[in-house]
């Protein structure tokens, strides 16, 4: 008899209990997985060039998880500012409030109005993606 593994529950809850419904395609996970590995820290530069099936499924969640926490901070941010439309300011103020998101200060920058609060027009806030794997400028999702 095969007992569960650890990660079972993380599967169920779908239409099929191996996969279930994703949010974020599999496949494109993988290849960012491939690529990272790849780039990264390896030390010999070979990369990963298997990838369990289990992975990918763990990382769309985790993702999930993440999206669905940032999205509450600036939720709330934007509850602060007596709105109801999520802006990017508000994202970078749930970056900047929150410790849990201290990793993302140098990627969201928030623009200061001239009377030291955040600018309510939706422009700026949210700086490009430099320094993360080299930036998102031409790369296609």
């Amino acid at each position: 008899m095969r007992l569960p593994s650890p990660y079972t529950g993380v599967f169920r809850g779908g239409s099929t209990a191996r996969t279930g419904p994703h949010a974020l395609p599999l496949a494109r996970i993988k290849k960012i997985m491939k690529r990272s590995a790849r780039d990264g820290s390896g030390g010999d530069g070979a990369g990963a060039r298997m990838i369990s099936c289990e992975a990918p499924v763990l990382f769309s969640r985790a993702c999930e998880l993440f999206v669905a926490e940032l999205t509450r901070a600036a939720w709330d941010a934007t509850l602060e500012g007596r709105r109801r439309t999520v802006h990017a300011e508000d994202v970078a103020a749930a970056v900047r409030d929150t410790n849990v998101f201290d990793f993302l200060v140098d990627v969201v920058k928030a623009r200061p109005s001239d009377d030291g609060v955040n600018a309510g027009d939706g422009e700026g806030g949210v700086a490009p993606a430099v320094g993360v794997h080299g930036g998102m400028q031409g790369r296609r999702l």
